[in-house]
């Protein structure tokens, strides 16, 4: 408990409960003591069932909501354990007379347990030296046992009524601080098990009986009142079933761990529970031993849990996996908030069973079409309507994606072909848990289509809609939850862009730049698309000016792309994402108030999917924040185009030279190198010639000669048939670099191959870096021109 003062000196009361330990229902107690500091010292408040005799030292949980197991609760006050009023005096300010454990039976108002005692002669032992504790019921507790069992008892006090009297007795003082959760302490009736739990509300049962009134410390031990009588325990939990043909139905022999020691909580349907399934149910299980043990193992909870320990709704993980929530309504106890239970705190060796009127059905033992919840439930109609689920019965594996209610619009609901389009893509050929989903998968629907999985930090997603939570998994299948309806993406960006009429500037830009072939190839981008809007200020000498700095237009729209689908429901809330920009840059995207925003830019429209990517709508170009510009007319452009923040200018700066390894991972290195070649515009410097020639199958010959008058040739063998030669001599003395590269393919009786020879004339200028990239250039060219199927002689010339 944590105390602290307010400005105005009064005292704010904190209860942490914390872990169950020893200390938990002393605890519960001081709290108490705290609610009840204006009644005086050593008074304590208790909360009383409306209705009943029932009083609890309360949570903080339970007295802010003024209720008890769902009833309304009336606080008392009363003295706390061991002190007592006086007259005429505030509060409880005198301590209780200590006494031998007779006496004290008194002092907490056990009388019809201390008349029991002198019936049975057992007055003497407990006013008499040693240290005992006893868990004296209740006089209301006596009221409450059966009458049969109680006139057996009074019948026969001597032997009966003594040995049940032994049963409540230990032979050391034991308080509730030393109650630790699932010991067994030995009573003094034939060293038979007492079972104390000691839960984290404060509770402490006594084979599940509640002491309400603890620690009463005697001269000769303690005294613990209890709200029940207790009998001795026999048996494991799977030796009380066996005693009892009324629950045969419960297969548990498919479990052996119900006869094993442990600390378990048994949820025991009747055979007359089972009676009220489905017709078949059991016998569509009965050879499915996973279901089955499924099945008997979510009635099981791995700790005990007695019924006088539940004040509200909680939530426990059973044996099987999943879960189940355990409540109570006045006297009932309730399972997942159903009042199921006959008969509660059935003790045994092992645990604790409460008898229920219902079997319970984990969501493994269901079909898939039995997962869909209330908040799907249009989402199950139609699909039944439209004739999906056919074929997806008991014996066929699939998977649900399924949509809540609101999703379905009425332009979705208008074409009824559409709509069975859309479900379709809600359908998956096999089962598939939330587990088993990974990045880059694919899913096949029930149509046919394809669906992409990308996963993020706190997301997983399919296409554009992501995963709630309620995934389940069930006999034959997994039904997921999503955000909204899929719809798989059928065009490229390119076409998305080119159909949408609105990015026209955009897409010229990139065609200048000889990056168009990026929206249109295979691959996974973000792309930041900038609408026509964002280029409305700038002329069309702006424009052209742009398009005539190669270097700075593509370090702009590269920017605008990351490699990667992220998309709006994969972005962490409120906080900044940063994905890297192909440029080189981060851009920093936030999800803020449902929008997205980029560079502090808003995105208007998002989550575009595409086949090669997602587009997001921008109506600003964007631009790295760091990067300067060495230009002033440059400037001056990129001013009117760039809104949201002020470049920076320094003077002779250029934009870097994106290489060729850059366009060689787009497929599109060809068309570079053909851009590269326009601009050499001297002929008489060298010269490509391809040779097309008849040959045997497989041999492919390449010899490049720079600066020698013997071209030295090296033979590589190349996988299968195929033979490739890379001849290389640069220098006086020739030097030979050989490449291997394996090329499958089966052999073939006749081939065309080509022989590429290039005759470079070099200057007596030393030959530079820029010198060979052109070379190798040359080269790629040769390669191209050799691959079309046409006979004769082609030139190249190329100025170096």
């Amino acid at each position: 408990v944590l105390l602290l003062f307010n400005s105005a000196g009064t005292v704010l009361a904190f209860c942490f409960l914390g872990s169950v330990d020893s200390s938990a229902y002393d605890k519960i107690v001081t709290h108490s003591r705290i609610r009840a500091r204006n009644e005086g010292p050593n008074v304590c408040a208790l909360q009383q069932v409306e209705g009943t005799k029932k009083k609890y030292f309360s949570t903080c949980r339970n007295w802010y909501r003024k209720s008890i197991c769902g009833k309304k609760a009336l606080v008392l006050y009363e003295c706390c354990p061991g002190y007592m009023k006086l007259d005429g005096m505030r509060g409880c300010p005198a301590v209780a007379p200590i006494g031998n454990v007779y006496n004290t039976l008194e002092i907490v108002r056990a009388m019809t347990t201390k008349s029991y005692y002198d019936e049975s002669n057992l007055r003497e032992q407990i006013e008499g030296p040693g240290a005992f504790t006893v868990f004296a019921p209740s006089d209301d507790a006596w009221e409450e046992l059966d009458p049969a069992v109680r006139a057996a008892l009074k019948s026969n006090v001597n032997i009966e009524l003594k040995n049940a009297l032994h049963y409540h007795m230990v032979n050391h003082r034991l308080l509730t601080k030393d109650m630790k959760n699932g010991i067994n302490v030995t009573s003094m009736y034939n060293n038979q098990g007492i079972y104390i739990n000691h839960y984290t509300n404060g509770v402490v049962t006594v084979n599940c009986a509640r002491i309400i009134h603890g620690n009463q410390i005697a001269t000769n031990g303690v005294v613990h009142v209890i709200d029940r009588v207790i009998t001795s325990v026999a048996g494991t939990i799977n030796e009380y079933l066996n005693n009892d043909e009324d629950y045969s139905s419960f297969l548990v022999s498919k479990h052996s761990t119900l006869n094993l020691p442990g600390h378990f909580t048994l949820f025991l349907p009747t055979n007359a529970a089972f009676e009220k399934l489905t017709p078949g149910f059991m016998e569509s299980i009965f050879e499915n031993e996973p279901v089955i043990k499924a099945l008997v193992t979510y009635h099981l909870l791995n700790s005990v849990q007695c019924a006088e320990a539940i004040m509200a709704g909680s939530v426990y993980e059973t044996k099987e996996g999943s879960t189940i929530e355990i409540g109570c309504d006045g006297e009932s106890l309730t399972v997942n908030g159903i009042k199921m239970v006959l008969k509660k705190d059935i003790v045994t060796s092992n645990g604790v069973i409460h008898i229920i009127d219902q079997v319970l059905i984990p969501d493994s033992a269901k079909e898939v079409r039995e997962l869909i919840g209330t908040s799907q439930s249009m989402f199950g109609d139609l699909v039944s309507e439209m004739g999906l689920t056919t074929n997806l019965d008991l014996n066929t594996e699939y998977t649900v994606l399924a949509t809540k209610d609101n999703a379905f619009t009425d332009e979705v609901m208008a074409d009824d072909t559409y709509l069975r389009l859309i479900l379709e893509n809600h359908l998956l050929k096999l089962k598939v848990p939330l587990s088993g989903l990974y990045n880059g998968q694919q899913l096949e629907t029930v149509s046919g289509k394809l669906l992409r999985v990308f996963i993020y930090r706190t997301a997983v997603c399919i296409e554009s809609a992501c995963v709630l939570q309620g995934s389940k998994t069930g006999i034959n299948g997994a039904l997921h939850v999503m955000s909204s309806l899929i719809k798989p993406a059928d065009k490229t960006i390119f076409e998305l862009l080119e159909a949408d009429g609105k990015f026209k500037t955009f897409l010229s830009l990139m065609e200048t730049a000889g990056l168009l072939d990026m929206l249109k190839g295979k691959g996974s981008y973000t792309i930041f698309a900038p609408s026509d809007e964002a280029f409305k200020d700038l002329s069309k000498d702006d424009l052209d000016l742009l398009r005539s700095d190669l270097n700075a237009l593509r370090t702009i729209l590269l920017y605008h792309f990351s490699d990667g689908i992220f998309i709006n429901g994969g972005l962490e809330r409120r906080v900044t994402n940063l994905l890297r920009s192909m440029q080189g840059i981060n851009l920093y995207v936030k999800h803020e108030n449902n929008s997205i925003y980029v560079n502090s830019v808003e995105v208007p429209n998002s989550d575009l999917m595409a086949t090669n990517g997602v587009i997001h709508v921008v109506k600003n170009v964007l631009y790295p924040k760091n990067l300067p510009v060495g230009r002033q007319d440059l400037l001056l452009v990129l001013q009117r185009l760039i809104k949201y923040l002020e470049i920076k200018f320094l003077s002779g700066y250029t934009y870097a030279e994106i290489p060729l390894s850059f366009f060689s991972k787009f497929n599109f290195l060809p068309l570079m190198v053909k851009e590269k070649l326009k601009k050499k515009k001297s002929p008489e410097r060298g010269t490509i010639t391809i040779t097309e020639i008849e040959t045997k199958p497989s041999t492919k010959q390449v010899t490049r000669v720079i600066k020698t008058e013997t071209p030295v040739s090296k033979k590589v063998v190349v996988e299968g048939s195929k033979t490739t030669k890379f001849t290389r001599v640069i220098g006086r003395q020739p030097s030979v670099s050989k490449v291997t590269r394996i090329i499958g393919g089966k052999q073939r009786k006749e081939s065309r191959i080509y022989v590429c020879m290039c005759l470079l004339l070099i200057q007596s200028v030393p030959i530079t870096n820029q010198m060979y990239t052109s070379v190798f250039a040359g080269f790629f060219v040769c390669q191209a021109k050799a691959g079309l199927n046409r006979k004769g002689v082609t030139l190249i010339k190329v100025r170096l």
